[in-house]
């Protein structure tokens, strides 16, 4: 279902104008309307939750935003404050994640096949004493660039995010790397706009959906050589079993039972 084209045939569909900086020879591995599609078709499995509507980001290897969508009426029926929470998960992801040979001189090491970490596996090691603390600080929102624009355009084709690089960390379940059939990563997916954990459900299914989920042999730290970024739940009085937990959430479905990775 993607469609590979570059962020400036994105923009000028849009009726945009494309930037210098990003004009030229930069690639979108999804458009506005595959993402759409995927999203919608995503909402509608068993992925526990509140069953609310939800807003879906999409942001090349570069960071550039590609394509914003939500599956309401319109972007009201979402809530509000998730299209850029779903931006930053976008954004965590594609920038936590590698491709194989990415680190070839680690022998050995996770590098040499890569590593893919969800943001739902950044929730237990950014906490206070965790190894990685102080990420979620690291890298904010471009607040003038992720809030400007008419709201009416929010999550259309012409998004005001499109084409730019809006940044921002998230730590908690709905953002994952795209993957392509060579294993390289191509952005990454952020969804936002019910429990983390649905964000993290319907994240899968939207990659999926897309077939950018090409991430067999690549390492993760789920344990599940089919599903190597899948999201953990092994937080027992507060502290993770193996350091990269994330907590139930309310009507939590079974993480267990989504796609296989190809």
């Amino acid at each position: 279902m993607n469609s590979k084209l570059s962020i400036a045939a994105v923009a000028a569909a849009a009726g945009l104008v494309a930037p210098a900086a990003w004009a030229a020879g930069v690639d979108c591995p999804v458009s506005h309307s595959a993402l759409k599609q995927a999203l919608s078709s995503a909402v509608q499995q068993s992925n526990g939750g509140l069953q609310l509507n939800m807003w879906g980001t999409i942001v090349n290897r570069e960071g550039y935003v590609c394509a914003v969508a939500f599956t309401g009426a319109d972007y009201q029926s979402q809530w509000p404050g998730s299209r850029v929470i779903s931006a930053q998960k976008a954004n965590t992801a594609n920038a936590f994640n590698l491709g194989p040979n990415s680190n070839a001189s680690n022998h050995g090491g996770f590098g040499v096949a890569g590593l893919a970490l969800s943001t739902a596996n950044l929730y237990s090691a950014v906490q206070p004493g965790g190894s990685l603390y102080g990420l979620q600080h690291s890298n904010p929102v471009d607040t003038e660039r992720a809030y400007e624009g008419d709201a009416n355009e929010f999550g259309t084709g012409a998004d005001p995010m499109v084409g730019k690089r809006v940044g921002g960390v998230n730590v908690f379940g709905g953002g994952l790397g795209l993957y392509a059939a060579d294993h390289s990563v191509v952005g990454g997916v952020g969804v936002s706009g019910d429990t983390s954990c649905t964000d993290h459900e319907i994240a899968w299914r939207v990659r999926n959906n897309l077939g950018l989920d090409h991430l067999k042999g690549v390492n993760g730290v789920s344990g599940d050589a089919n599903r190597p970024d899948n999201i953990i739940y092994d937080i027992t009085n507060g502290a993770s079993a193996n350091g990269f937990g994330h907590p139930k959430c309310l009507f939590t479905a079974d993480q267990t039972a989504l796609p296989a990775v190809q």
